[in-house]
């Protein structure tokens, strides 16, 4: 078992109807996530809406979902700005989180060199473990393989990667390459399986959210070689990545419609994410409708 578990999920952060964050939401998601499926959390992300919590917000966050949850929670304390990660990093370790996600910095895009003096000085900035998060689509840069492994190899601290480049055969050389303990993660739900077949630790999931259970059926099914039954349940979350994030609707929008639908207290997304529609929410009970007709050979590799 990888360390902060196979299938973690990126939390969203609960809302009131006025916009306040409402940390009781909070530890009520936080509890339900982790009773049904999710082995790790991680909070304040992109699909917790990071970017649009202040910084007295992110804390509270993370202090109320640690007490909430006896599993592993990560907290989001990358930004664009070094010192500030600096700052939110040391922060989340009073707050007795298990791990810390760093962000490449987005909007910068930073040489090589600048990435890896980043990421050298949020590491070395506190005693918790480091996962990277590599997302360009969002922050515009890459950290890419050569990076990924120095780093894994020269900073002691920093134990993994949260890979949402969709670049499968980039992450199979990193898996190869890094140590044996450094946890190479999935962050496109669509792609689990695929990195599963290369040896990734797991997922961290949106989808979970809705589908945790799931999720850790199909990446233990394919860990003990049952890889028809994996198969098969990756066909099932099919109309769940398909929902997860659109033009339309991006993430997290979709991911608070379903947890709404599930009767959790999110409410809606902060600008610049506008209010869901009704529509959204009847697909999201849709959705989670269509995993609850499953078969129980889909549902369990019992």
């Amino acid at each position: 078992m990888p360390r902060f578990g196979s299938v973690i999920t990126a939390m969203v952060t609960p809302f009131d109807d006025e916009g306040a964050l409402d940390l009781a939401g909070a530890a009520a998601v936080a509890h339900h996530l982790a009773s049904s499926g999710s082995q790790g959390l991680v909070v304040a992300g992109t699909t917790g809406e990071g970017p649009v919590l202040t910084d007295a917000e992110r804390i509270d966050l993370f202090r109320v979902v640690v007490d909430a949850v006896d599993v592993p929670v990560i907290a989001s304390t990358g930004t664009n700005d070094t010192a500030h990660s600096v700052e939110l990093t040391r922060a989340a370790e009073s707050c007795g989180v298990a791990a810390v996600l760093a962000v490449t910095p987005y909007y910068n895009r930073p040489s090589a060199a600048g990435l890896s003096a980043h990421f050298r000085t949020v590491a070395a900035a506190s005693d918790l473990p480091v996962i990277l998060y590599d997302i360009p689509v969002r922050s515009g840069r890459r950290i890419g393989c050569a990076l990924t492994v120095e780093l894994a190899h020269e900073v002691r601290n920093i134990v993994g990667v949260k890979d949402s480049t969709g670049d499968v055969a980039a992450a199979a050389v990193v898996v190869a390459e890094t140590p044996e303990d450094f946890d190479v993660y999935c962050g496109d739900d669509p792609l689990a399986l695929a990195f599963a077949s290369i040896g990734s630790a797991g997922i961290i999931s949106v989808a979970a959210h809705w589908a945790g259970p799931l999720f850790a059926d199909m990446i233990e099914c394919h860990r003990i070689g049952e890889v028809d039954k994996a198969r098969r349940i990756n066909q099932c979350l099919a109309e769940s990545y398909r929902f997860e994030s659109t033009d339309d609707f991006p993430n997290p929008v979709p991911a608070k419609a379903a947890c709404r639908a599930l009767g959790l207290p999110v409410g809606q997304c902060r600008l610049p994410h506008p209010p869901a529609p009704a529509h959204l929410d009847a697909q999201a009970r849709s959705v989670i409708s269509g995993l609850g007709r499953l078969s129980p050979e889909r549902q369990s590799v019992a």
